[in-house]
């Protein structure tokens, strides 16, 4: 999922900053029997909801952008983001290390040094995913964020709609909610 000026991959960085255990966690599930094989390829950042204070801010900035997910040697992926920033596409990776059962993550910033916590909740592999990330703010502010990512540009109504259910039962409300529009850039 990016950002005119910050790309979302960024915004994740910077949001998501440490593992916490919360409420909100308790009610998040990983998709049974992931089969991270079937998880690989390229996905597109469809939707994203967070409770963070810079999605209201910055939403109407934020474009849709294209995610390649490699395995890892350890077991973990890697995430290829590219997306818009400063009209140009940028690239940055996230590596996703195994944090327990299959589908579970957990990844250091490179910008902060912090951990962070990843579960792919659902998939049905070849149309969408769901993932939850959940941490604490540099400020200590409990964060938590949701993704859609779709193997097309263009989600089915089907699966925005489960988006917007599963973000719903997060506590996320419409406001905190987007889909992001495609652009013509950086989506190749």
């Amino acid at each position: 999922m990016a950002a005119l000026h910050m790309p979302w991959p960024g915004l994740v960085l910077l949001g998501v900053l440490g593992i916490l255990q919360t409420q909100a966690e308790a009610q998040v599930s990983l998709q049974p029997n992931f089969l991270q094989d079937k998880f690989l390829g390229r996905w597109f950042t469809s939707g994203l909801a967070s409770n963070s204070s810079w999605l209201r801010e910055k939403k109407e900035n934020l474009y849709m952008c294209k995610s390649v997910v490699a395995p890892m040697a350890d077991g973990g992926l890697n995430f290829t983001n590219t997306f818009l920033r400063k009209n140009q596409c940028d690239t940055r990776t996230l590596l996703l290390r195994p944090a327990g059962p299959p589908g579970h993550y957990s990844y250091t910033s490179p910008h902060s040094g912090s951990a962070h916590a990843v579960w792919v909740v659902d998939t049905d592999y070849e149309d969408y995913a769901l993932l939850y990330t959940s941490g604490t703010t540099a400020l200590g502010q409990d964060t938590h964020m949701a993704f859609l990512y779709s193997r097309t540009q263009t989600p089915r109504a089907e699966v925005k709609e489960k988006f917007t259910t599963f973000a719903e039962a997060q506590g996320f409300t419409e406001d905190t909610i987007v889909f992001l529009p495609q652009i013509d850039k950086c989506l190749e």
